[in-house]
């Protein structure tokens, strides 16, 4: 069984990417297409679901591939029960990096470009859930970072194809979520949402690093050197 803290850290891991400058980017881009139905209140925040829909079926189906890969096959999943904790600590520090900004400042990769968010916004809200999945899998330093080194290698610890990515989809979503919500119900409210949203993600994103370059470290001792740092 998952434990509350796995649950928990592939949420958060969700949350902090949508707050990441490149994800949060792409979070505006979406909050705007779903603003213009601003006056109906269920579209917009029915736009907010399949938004998050998108998003969330991308993840698990990217993540259920290269898990299906890494631990259908039986040499690879010994591999990861053997030496998984080893490579934690590595991982754990490239993503910290990242977060950061010392690694991969300027690579991005993007599938929703300016042709299909135009088509998007004259097109019926279905268009919302297309938008999301597109998103989802236009990685920056960050979010790559974040799902590729952080989300998929707490997934294969746990076994879980289904649970952590879904849970981390949903956190890439939920500041278009609360917004829809604002634009539903308050729309006088999103320009001070917005504004202190992103005067806080550069303490979250920067804490975060150093907390999953700290936690690297500690694994680097502990599993790779021997070092016992508990008394």
């Amino acid at each position: 069984m998952i434990s509350w803290l796995a649950l928990g850290s592939a949420l958060w891991l969700g949350i902090l990417t949508s707050i990441s400058p490149c994800p949060l980017a792409s979070n505006i881009a979406a909050i705007s297409l779903i603003g213009r139905r601003v006056g109906h209140a269920q579209q917009v925040l029915l736009s907010g679901v399949l938004y998050t829909l998108g998003r969330t079926i991308a993840y698990v189906g990217l993540a259920a591939l290269i898990l299906a890969g890494l631990l259908g096959s039986g040499e690879i999943a010994r591999f990861l029960q053997r030496y998984l904790n080893q490579i934690l600590g590595p991982v754990l520090i490239l993503v910290g990096m990242v977060l950061l900004g010392l690694l991969g400042a300027s690579l991005s990769f993007n599938l929703a470009g300016q042709g299909v968010q135009e088509r998007a916004s004259k097109g019926s809200i279905w268009w919302a859930a297309v938008v999301g999945l597109l998103f989802a899998l236009s990685f920056c330093p960050v979010s790559a970072g974040l799902f590729f080194g952080a989300l998929l290698t707490l997934s294969a610890t746990h076994q879980s194809r289904l649970a952590l990515p879904a849970l981390f989809g949903v956190g890439t979503a939920l500041p278009v979520i609360a917004f829809a919500f604002l634009i539903a119900f308050a729309a006088q409210r999103v320009g001070k949402t917005f504004n202190r949203l992103t005067q806080v993600e550069w303490w979250v994103r920067t804490i975060t690093g150093m907390v999953f370059i700290l936690a690297g470290i500690y694994y680097c001792l502990a599993h790779i050197y021997g070092i016992s740092l508990m008394v």
